[in-house]
Formats: structure tokens, C-alpha cells, sequence
């Protein structure tokens, strides 16, 4: 369903769990990216009613996740920590198409953000099915269900907003460029991309 070129290497899901701590302080700034992102999708793109309507609720469930973060941090006994760079999101931001129509404009965004929610649907799918703690596996089960849900949404916009032949195509595009942009990364078990 998810279409990635590149899965993620499978050593990825052992180092994490060797740095539980990093991980999931990672993993707290990242639901609060995505919160934000779809805020600025909205605030940005007010004029698109479809949008608003599916992503307003998309920002509460988000923050949800980010508590929810939280409180395993909180319940283990780690720190949260400061936000870290993260290099992936990074290089898809440079693969944005600038210029063109408001809706072009959406769709480079939508496709960013669905791509995003594809990486960590797949990473919290091998976290729940090969750590050893209990608790992380049944969260990150529930959190793959809801990223999954979260990508079919920024998909099904795009598609709204232009010609789906189009919207496919550019899909492709990014789904080859972002395969690059994994293959290239260093493999660290501290973030969830």
C-alpha cells in the first residue's frame, strides 16, 4: 500500500531499540512537525475547503500522538530532549516544485506530507513487530494504523486538487527521489526517519 522503493534497512529496528530514549524524543518533535505542518497547510491554503475540513481534525489527532509521546518519555523515566535536524525532511523539502498554480503548489506539499507519513507508517510497522517492550509494540501498532490513514489522506487530496494522471506521475517522481534520499542517509537508530 504504501509504495516505497527502498525499505528501510533492516538493522535500523535494532539500533533503535538500543536507543529507546532518543527514539521516542525523536519521535515526540516529529508529531509536533506534523501537527504544525498541517496547521500551515490550512493557514496556507485556507481557500481550499476540502483541505480544512480533513486536516483539522488530522492537527488534533497529531498533537494527540505528540501527549501520547510524552508520556512514554515521561513513563520510562527519560528527559525530553531538544529538537534535532532531521536530515530527511530536510532533503524532501529541496525536492518541492516552486511556482505553478495555488493547487500545483498544494499538491508539491500534500505529496511531501504523504511521503513523510509513508517512512514513519513503515518505521512504527517494524518497531511493533520487533521490539521486545510489550507496551511499545501495541503503541506503535495503533500509530502505524493511524499514519497509514494519515498518508491515504494527503494522497486522496491531492487528487482532488489535480488531474490524477498528473498527480500519479509526480507521485512516481517522488517516490524515486525519496528512495535516493534514504539510500543516502547514514543509518542512525536515534530518529524515526
Amino acid at each position: 500500500m504504501l509504495n516505497l522503493h527502498l525499505p528501510t534497512d533492516p538493522r535500523w529496528v535494532n539500533i533503535a531499540e538500543m536507543n529507546l530514549e532518543e527514539i521516542l524524543v525523536d519521535h515526540a518533535y516529529c508529531e509536533q512537525k506534523a501537527a504544525s505542518s498541517c496547521i500551515s497547510l490550512i493557514v496556507n491554503f485556507h481557500e481550499f475547503d476540502e483541505l480544512v475540513e480533513m486536516l483539522a481534525p488530522v492537527v488534533a489527532e497529531e498533537w494527540s500522538h505528540f501527549e501520547r509521546v510524552l508520556d512514554q518519555i515521561k513513563k520510562r523515566g527519560y528527559k525530553f530532549g531538544k529538537p534535532r535536524k532531521d536530515e530527511y525532511v530536510i532533503k524532501l523539502v529541496e525536492f518541492v516544485r516552486k511556482g505553478g498554480s495555488r493547487s500545483d503548489q498544494l499538491v508539491e506539499h500534500l505529496l511531501m506530507n504523504a511521503l513523510i507519513e509513508a517512512r514513519s507508517c513503515e518505521r512504527f510497522k517494524l518497531l511493533s513487530k520487533n521490539i521486545s517492550d510489550e507496551e511499545l509494540k501495541k503503541f506503535y501498532y495503533e500509530l502505524m494504523v493511524s499514519e497509514a490513514g494519515h498518508y491515504v489522506n494527503f494522497i486522496e487530496l491531492a487528487r482532488r486538487y489535480k488531474d490524477q494522471e498528473k498527480v500519479n506521475e509526480r507521485w512516481k517522481q517522488w517516490l524515486a527521489y525519496e528512495a535516493d534520499v534514504i539510500g543516502n542517509l547514514e543509518l542512525r537508530g536515534d530518529r524515526i526517519h
